[in-house]
């Protein structure tokens, strides 16, 4: 048996992380930093597109200075932003309002002229976007392998740094290194509650050690592929690019703007998963589109949980990713037609509690690169688990206790062991407690109580 992982609230709980131990770090990728832009043409964009962008960021958000509109579209005003508003300017689509002797251009206030007006209805008409400047496609792609998941290797002591709060046979957790180096899949299967996604999450949260920068959308023939999302990226300091070595920034160091750095994604998806979901999402109203889940997971991990609960046939969604999994190439498709090619570069955690029989063939599994099953924990696990979440949860102890609730619950009633039941037992013991106004321990009564509360015959 070895010592392995447990977060607050998982599954297989063995106690909660030290606040003061940092996880563990993963090899460093290759060194990626975005290139300052100077000129308008560094942005690899239209300058036409970009003034349209311009108009669309004034006509929703009124008088601007300069500065601000270069805020908004998370472009330099110097060289790049100023050149927009000069064009604009000249072609009496926009006005100065009022300027500030001194504090140059970019303090001017603008205003929309008419003219500008009826150009952004017309550019609104073709897309509502009016965000961050987007970064071509195939840069966005350059950057995806530079920054790649390939480039880093856990190691042995890594992974006991990351799971040595869970509980996990030998067994197991030797499986689990070699399948995360492997950067490609993971079929975790087994009983519910024993770990399966407390698992993924902290491999989740070791990679996540590292940073990388996506850029805000991506530019496709004229079209909007919006990538960041607050929701689901996590944001990362400029000053881990120091820290990890992935590039030249220093104090004062200037790089493209429509990049953000974020911790290397850990997405999850569950029952919600469609195959749609998985292709490009068109916003038919505002006319530009969302990356779907495993874009947003590139260079990270997209945990597909409860496999099998899905709206969709398992088959069906596996179909959707024969290609990606084994060529590492994703292929979506615009509503013009037109299909793009983006890298795969994620680790893909399939997590399921049925039977993989009653879920996939053989020639599915096959193209599962690690197949681990995470099994219910034997008597010693069982008792360990115990023992480190009621010491974390602050109820006492006892063998004598834990062979009564093993003899009375588990082996008359011929019911499993699980390795989130501890957790489950000690909250219904606390509760309780509390409610009897007495100690919180491992006690005939209370066992009885809590057990009485928790389980139900099926």
């Amino acid at each position: 048996m070895s010592n392995a992982p447990a977060r607050q609230g998982s599954n297989r709980l063995g106690g909660t992380a030290s606040p003061s131990q940092p996880p563990a770090q993963v090899g460093t990728p290759s060194a990626f930093m975005p290139p300052p832009l100077l000129t308008l043409e560094d942005t690899g964009l239209s300058p036409l597109w970009l003034q349209d962008l311009a108009l669309k960021v004034m006509y929703f958000q009124g008088y601007l200075t300069g500065y601000k509109v270069a805020e908004e579209m998370a472009l330099p005003f110097s060289g790049v932003v100023d050149q927009i508003m000069e064009a604009l300017k000249r072609e009496k689509l926009i006005e100065v309002r009022s300027s500030q002797m001194g504090l140059g251009e970019g303090a001017y206030l603008y205003a929309i002229t008419g003219a500008g007006i009826s150009r952004a209805r017309e550019a609104l008409e073709r897309s509502q976007y009016a965000g961050p400047a987007p970064v071509p496609l195939q840069v966005y792609n350059e950057s995806i392998l530079r920054q790649g998941r390939g480039h880093m290797q856990v190691t042995n002591r890594m992974m006991r740094q990351v799971l040595n709060n869970l509980v996990l046979s030998e067994i197991t957790f030797q499986s689990l290194g070699p399948a995360v180096n492997s950067g490609t899949s993971i079929f975790m299967y087994g009983p519910p509650g024993n770990g399966k996604t407390s698992v993924a999450r902290a491999i989740g949260t070791m990679l996540q050690s590292q940073s990388i920068y996506i850029p805000y959308s991506i530019y496709v023939d004229g079209q909007v592929i919006k990538l960041y999302d607050s929701v689901n990226h996590r944001l990362a300091s400029e000053d881990d690019a120091t820290a990890q070595g992935t590039g030249s920034l220093r104090t004062g160091a200037r790089r493209d703007p429509r990049w953000v750095r974020i911790r290397r994604p850990f997405i999850v998806t569950g029952g919600e998963l469609t195959l749609a979901g998985l292709d490009l999402v068109f916003d038919d109203t505002h006319k530009f589109y969302e990356a779907p889940f495993q874009v947003k997971a590139n260079g990270g991990i997209l945990l597909i949980d409860d496999f099998g609960r899905q709206m969709v046939r398992p088959r069906d969604l596996l179909n959707r990713w024969i290609v990606p999994l084994e060529n590492r190439i994703d292929y979506l498709t615009l509503h013009t037609g037109r299909k793009i090619e983006l890298p795969f570069d994620v680790l893909v955690i399939f997590s399921t509690n049925l039977p993989p029989k009653d879920l996939v063939d053989e020639a599915f599994l096959r193209r599962l690169r690690h197949k681990i099953e995470i099994t219910d924990p034997n008597y010693e696990e069982y008792r360990e688990i115990f023992r480190r979440v009621s010491t974390t949860k602050g109820v006492t102890y006892s063998d004598q206790g834990l062979a009564y609730l093993l003899q009375e619950w588990y082996i008359k009633r011929n019911r499993k062991l699980r390795a989130s039941h501890p957790r489950d037992l000690c909250d219904q013991i606390l509760d309780v407690a509390h409610y009897l106004s007495v100690e919180p321990a491992m006690t005939r009564d209370l066992l009885d109580r809590a057990a009485r509360a928790y389980f139900v015959e099926l």
